[in-house]
């Protein structure tokens, strides 16, 4: 298996870095029983995201196959603004992983904030739903 390896994607607490794939409002029914929005409902925005993102770099269509190295940094707020932002990790034959960050802008506050960043795996596949190869591009690889 030959995987064409791409730039580790920047980290730092302070800012956001990558290509913003989607901007949510933490909503009253995304709560748990405390008030916090579920940890569920980050990690399906999350999702939500990277799969815009890693289908716009395999030009076709994605699906999920692995969720690794989460980590819930901050609680959500209701009214809290989320913002996810992707960055290419790796790409192999059919797969490739991203770097996704979660950011929160709080109400009243001036600078959002990580939240939530992890690596997800998503595999291309064709109109019958099986894995297919992706085609590098110039992009894509790293220098």
């Amino acid at each position: 298996m030959t995987d064409t390896h791409v730039k580790t994607p920047f980290s730092s607490d302070t800012e956001p870095s990558g290509d913003l794939c989607i901007r949510t409002l933490a909503m009253p029914a995304d709560t748990n029983a405390n008030g916090d929005i579920f940890g569920g409902w980050l990690l399906s925005q999350m999702d939500v995201g990277g799969g815009v993102f890693a289908s716009k770099v395999a030009k076709s269509r994605t699906v999920t196959v692995a969720i690794e190295a989460m980590n819930f940094r901050k609680a959500v707020y209701v009214g809290d603004l989320v913002s996810v932002y992707a960055n290419l990790v790796r790409v192999g034959r059919t797969s490739l992983t991203v770097h996704l960050e979660a950011w929160a802008l709080r109400r009243r506050e001036a600078d959002p904030f990580l939240v939530t960043d992890g690596n997800f795996t998503y595999v291309s596949i064709d109109d019958h739903g099986r894995p297919q190869s992706i085609t590098p591009t110039d992009t894509l690889i790293a220098t």
